[in-house]
């Protein structure tokens, strides 16, 4: 009898772990934070983040962890599939207003795997990774300064719902059409006038919902993140939950509520930096107030640098303005495959799993998510999907796990260079890592020469971030074995459909 009890508990085992390893998952992504806009990332910098502070204080601070891409769209797929957009069709950029879903019809997501598991699934905020939009005629979107062709009184397919979350509520991107806020799958209100382009604000003409206020989108989501939170605690009989927190600060246009203005000593831009920091906050305090703080693993992440050319003054002005560097003393920006462009603040906290006050200098990336909540959860992942994640779970939990957690990571600019990360390594397939168009994102004279930047007119980089973190010197021409040879790895990665093994992650 004993020894049949002994076996029942015995095969029953893998379930209660189960059961007992299913926090809360809330993934809260600000879109164009800068590394060194948080203060424990750079005591140097003029914005306040408390709540920032303190979840490196009471989890895990990494200080090598990297978004999936230097912008924005290609980010969040990365995030939301653990595979890397360029693989896609998207190979530079972003998406445009009125574009068709990135993530294919089929293809297993983030949150359609926690759903495997038994999660409740929430994506609130920013989206913009396309949808299948409605029209009057049938004809494609049109593109119009005008209210165009698009029929809102019809539901909006292919959005969030249909890519593994139940819920959605928000905005596709704060400075696209249209404006209005989006719940499910059809605008909150129709859109019946046409946006007026204001220096600033809305930068893009097209459909507007009457009394559109861009400063009210960044508290509307706080609200129902924070309402979401506390409402799945209050259920008789509560799931676990993955709630996908996508910020639309302190991106362009730069909109801090009253409370918030003159709170930094880095202009309009810091103080909105402050407005994320305090979201950050009403989601913590969310979760202590309904007790469900040391069931909950939260991240915080950017998806990619500070911007340096929408934004005025962007990142190298509010150097030379405000004595603060969005970038610390990192190269690049938003859209640059330099380190800049796709180092960012990266923090996670678990109170009782995940030791506080831990920082890892093990390079990590936002791609990794999805393999990681696979093993957390003892899912399998089949071999055609999270092609490019590892598992860092091991490096979340246990300060002694051996490094390093993942193999290299591919890197990737806004107008489509590429480079690779191994180890302290660092090569850039291309004469320079800047993938800004634009003057204004350019790097400044000043700037260069402030930082020790010269040409160096070679059709490539190398550097060894271990002895050169800001990237000052190119070793190209110094090491042509060891360019060959992370120029072939790359070639593999982009070739072969994945950089992370079937097994094993």
């Amino acid at each position: 009898m004993k020894r049949r009890l002994a076996l029942a508990l015995l095969c029953a085992l893998p379930a209660l772990l189960l059961a007992a390893d299913r926090p809360n998952i809330i993934l809260i992504l600000a879109d164009d934070l800068g590394y060194g806009d948080v203060g424990c990332y750079n005591p140097e910098s003029r914005i306040p983040t408390p709540a920032l502070d303190r979840m490196a204080r009471e989890g895990l601070r990494f200080t090598d962890g990297h978004a999936p891409d230097s912008v924005c769209t290609p980010s969040r797929y990365g995030m939301l599939t653990g595979r890397y957009s360029f693989r896609t069709r998207l190979e530079a950029g972003t998406l445009k207003p009125w574009d068709t879903p990135l993530i294919e019809d089929g293809r297993l997501t983030l949150p359609a795997l926690l759903r495997q598991a038994g999660y409740q699934t929430a994506c609130i905020g920013k989206w913009h990774l396309g949808w299948t939009w409605p029209t009057r005629d049938g004809r494609p979107p049109a593109s119009t300064e005008g209210l165009g062709n698009i029929d809102f009184t019809q539901p909006i397919k292919d959005g969030p719902t249909t890519r593994g979350f139940d819920t959605y509520f928000g905005v596709d991107l704060p400075n696209f059409p249209p404006y209005a806020f989006i719940d499910q799958d059809r605008t909150v209100g129709q859109p019946t006038e046409v946006a007026p382009l204001t220096e600033g604000g809305i930068n893009r003409p097209g459909p507007m919902v009457p009394g559109w206020n861009l400063t009210e989108i960044m508290p509307e989501i706080t609200r129902r993140a924070v309402r979401y939170i506390e409402t799945a605690a209050r259920a008789p009989a509560p799931q676990p939950y993955f709630l996908y927190f996508s910020l639309t600060a302190p991106h362009y246009p730069v909109v801090p509520t009253a409370e918030f203005k003159g709170r930094s000593q880095a202009g309009i831009y810091g103080d909105y930096v402050a407005q994320v920091d305090a979201t950050v906050d009403a989601v913590l305090a969310a979760l202590e107030r309904s007790g469900q703080a040391a069931n909950t693993l939260v991240i915080f992440a950017s998806d990619n640098g500070p911007e340096v050319g929408e934004v005025n003054p962007g990142a190298y002005e509010r150097i030379q303005l405000y004595g603060h560097s969005s970038m610390d003393g990192l190269r690049g920006a938003k859209r640059d495959v330099w380190e800049g462009g796709h180092r960012v603040p990266f923090l996670v906290r678990w109170p009782g799993r995940i030791a506080a006050g831990r920082t890892s200098g093990e390079p990590v990336c936002g791609v990794d998510l999805m393999a990681t909540c696979a093993a957390l959860l003892q899912l399998p992942l089949p071999a055609n999907t999270a092609e490019d994640s590892y598992n860092i779970l091991p490096l979340l939990l246990d300060a002694a796990a051996p490094a390093p957690a993942r193999g290299p990571i591919v890197l990737h600019s806004g107008d489509g260079k590429f480079g690779i990360r191994q180890g302290d390594w660092v090569f850039i397939d291309a004469p320079t890592g800047s993938g800004n168009r634009k003057a204004r994102g350019l790097e400044p004279a000043w700037f260069k020469q402030a930082r020790g930047y010269q040409e160096d007119h070679l059709p490539g980089a190398l550097y060894d971030l271990r002895h050169d973190p800001a990237q000052r010197r190119n070793l190209y021409a110094d090491h042509p074995g060891r360019v060959a040879e992370l120029k072939a790895l790359l070639e593999e990665y982009k070739t072969a459909g994945r950089s992370a093994p079937v097994a094993g992650r």
